[in-house]
């Protein structure tokens, strides 16, 4: 029986494909579109987070996206994608990895968050929200300057749990990357890998990745 990943489309849940797609690994994939913009009610019987990721392998079922990532990883990656402890680039790829979730995409839903209460310009609040944000894509930038990929000279997880919100969540938070040279090149880099373009096809068709430095007009 092989791996199932349960993907809402426009979402988090691309890294699994991703991933995934870059090991070569079997996986059967089922699609849920959003209900409008939310989860689809078929997620919410999957598991008690009722939302995506979320994958089954065999008796087991799975949801949040790193917990997964490493699921994958240390069940099949036999190594691939990921640096040893052995060496010295162990700790930025520890890093980075959980940069991800911890402060990247933590600023970016923030950041949502108050957009959707539609708070004055000058709202304090908003405004350290969004100075987080900066911060957290200025910490990006600078690493990417030096280094063609987070971890170092390697493509690995790090690059995967990191991109979706530099890209498809800027569906939901239209920020730019124009004072971001290095992770646009970057961005340039990830999108040529057939990996991920097999991933965005596969989970969602006819969507063009976001990877330019403005972002399209927001779903919400």
């Amino acid at each position: 029986m092989v791996l199932t990943v349960h993907h809402l489309t426009r979402s988090q849940s691309e890294r699994i494909i991703w991933l995934c797609e870059e090991l070569s690994l079997p996986y059967d994939l089922k699609i849920y579109q959003r209900s409008p913009l939310l989860a689809s009610p078929e997620l919410k019987a999957l598991h008690p987070l009722e939302t995506a990721p979320i994958i089954t392998d065999g008796d087991i079922t799975l949801a949040e996206s790193g917990a997964i990532v490493e699921y994958i990883l240390t069940k099949y990656a036999h190594g691939k994608l990921q640096i040893a402890p052995s060496e010295k680039a162990y700790p930025d790829y520890l890093y980075w990895l959980h940069f991800a979730n911890g402060t990247l995409q933590l600023s970016v839903s923030r950041s949502m968050y108050f957009r959707l209460l539609k708070l004055p310009a000058d709202n304090p609040i908003e405004k350290m929200v969004i100075a987080k944000r900066e911060h957290a894509l200025k910490l990006l930038d600078e690493r990417l300057a030096e280094n063609e990929w987070l971890a170092g000279k390697e493509f690995t997880a790090a690059d995967i749990m990191n991109v979706v919100s530099l890209t498809t969540l800027r569906l939901f938070v239209p920020y730019s990357l124009e004072s971001y040279p290095n992770i646009l090149s970057y961005l340039q880099r990830v999108g040529s890998r057939e990996g991920y373009k097999r991933a965005m096809s596969k989970g969602d068709p006819g969507f063009e990745p976001i990877l330019g430095a403005e972002a399209p007009k927001p779903m919400m």
